[in-house]
Formats: structure tokens, C-alpha cells, sequence
């Protein structure tokens, strides 16, 4: 479980490094420019990242049914080296179908205006400013997002069925408190991840408007990696121990 964290750290420190510092220098001087070729560029590293989290993510969802659902072989399942080539899969997965979706839309005609209202580089606000047909990026978004959303999504609700099923036939209410605790954090997460995702790519742009595409692609790339250390922190008794241990040790060595 602690290594899946760890790998989802890293993905989202690359969104807060790849957006904040240029979305905040926008946000001070009202307003700000970049190439096409930074657009696109940040775009990518943008998707890799996303991608690659989805299914990290669902990963994640795998773990804990193992551990719940069968928790006698979970150390034989789970193993280090299984870990590391499910988490380089996510990985290279995630480059795979975002070197796709970029390439695509780089190669489309932009002769019109060159503003983006948006504060990043995101797909959709740039597919509004070209002059070709983006039907073909539409169409592979939706191709597309079938292994990076609805895949990983029927492998979260059918690992976290089978888990609330095991949990439910616990005859302790103490134990079944213990196995959803174990999970609890994960699922909150990938609920907010999911919902977010899906309504900025999925549905029709039509649907959303300008002001709610801001705040969804904020709470993705910003609130998330912001809330995920928070989550699995507080939910986590082994993470609070260490901290208020090194807190204790920092008051110690300050006196």
C-alpha cells in the first residue's frame, strides 16, 4: 500500500510542478503568454500524469481487495516485484495514450484568435481555437478514455463490491470498522478523481460551461494532489505516529 502512495506522490507532484508555477504567474499579472509548442508540451505532461493516476488508482483498488478479500495470500500476491511491474504498466500506459492524444491535436490548423480562457493548457479549450475539424481528437479522447476511465472504473466498483460483501459478513463490529477504515481513504479519492474526470472528458462540452470546466480542471490538477497526503495522513494511524513522533522529537531538541 505505502509503495502505491509513493507513486501516486509523484504523479501528483508532476501536475503541481507542471501547472501552478505558470498558472499563478497568470493569475498575478492577469493574464500571461506561452508557444504553442509549451502548450502542447505542458498538455502532454498534463495527460501523462492524469492518465497514469487512473490507473495507479484502480491499482490501488486491486491492492486493498486483495487485502481484504484475501488477506492469507496477500503477501504471496502482492509481492515487491508484482508492485513495481503493475506501477510501471500504470506508467507507461499513461505515456503511451497520452503521446496519442497529444500528437493529434498538435497537428490541427489554429489560424483564429490565440487566446486561451483557461488557466492552463487543457484539451478542450485548445480544440476551441482551431480551424480544422477536431472530430478525430474527439473521437480519440473517447477511444481512449475506454482504458484509462472506463476500464479502470468497472475494476474499482467490482473490487470495492466484493469488498463491502466481505465486510459485511464479519461478525465483529470492530472488525468490519477496521477492514473499511483500510479503504476508506482510497475510495474517497478516487471518488472525487473519477467524478472530475469524467465530467471535464467524458460528457459533451456543451454541458459544462466555461466557469465550471475552471473549476473541475482545478480540482483535478490542484485540490486533489493538495487533498491525497491530507486523506491518507489523518486516515492513516502508522503516518500520524511518525509525524507526531518526529513533532515530539523537533519540541525536544528545540528545548
Amino acid at each position: 500500500m505505502y509503495f502505491f502512495i509513493s507513486q501516486l506522490s509523484i504523479s501528483d507532484i508532476l501536475v503541481i510542478t507542471n501547472i501552478v508555477p505558470n498558472m499563478l504567474h497568470i493569475l498575478l499579472n492577469n493574464g500571461g503568454t506561452i508557444t504553442f509548442a509549451n502548450c502542447v508540451t505542458q498538455w502532454y505532461f498534463i495527460c501523462a500524469s492524469e492518465a497514469s493516476e487512473c490507473l495507479l488508482l484502480t491499482v490501488m483498488s486491486y491492492d486493498r481487495y486483495v487485502a481484504i478479500c484475501n488477506p492469507l495470500r496477500y503477501s504471496s500476491v502482492m509481492t515487491i516485484s508484482f508492485s513495481s511491474k503493475l506501477s510501471a504498466m500504470c506508467w507507461l500506459l499513461g505515456i503511451f495514450v497520452s503521446f496519442i492524444v497529444t500528437v493529434t491535436p498538435s497537428e490541427l490548423n489554429f489560424c483564429g484568435p490565440n487566446i486561451i480562457d483557461h488557466l492552463f493548457c487543457d484539451l478542450v479549450p485548445l480544440l476551441e481555437l482551431s480551424c480544422s475539424d477536431p472530430f478525430i481528437v474527439h473521437l480519440e479522447v473517447y477511444i481512449m478514455g475506454t482504458p484509462i476511465v472506463i476500464i479502470p472504473t468497472t475494476i474499482i466498483v467490482m473490487s470495492y463490491t466484493n469488498i463491502v460483501t466481505t465486510v459485511l459478513r464479519i461478525p465483529s463490529t470492530t472488525g468490519r470498522q477496521k477492514a473499511f477504515s483500510t479503504c476508506s481513504s482510497h475510495l474517497i479519492v478516487v471518488s472525487m478523481y473519477y467524478w472530475t474526470i469524467f465530467s471535464v472528458y467524458i460528457l459533451p462540452t456543451k454541458v459544462l460551461t466555461l466557469s465550471m470546466s475552471k473549476i473541475l480542471s482545478l480540482l483535478y490538477t490542484v485540490f486533489t494532489p493538495f487533498i491525497n497526503p491530507i486523506i491518507y495522513s489523518l486516515r492513516n494511524k502508522d503516518i500520524k505516529k511518525a509525524v507526531q513522533e518526529t513533532f515530539y522529537k523537533h519540541i525536544i531538541n528545540v528545548n
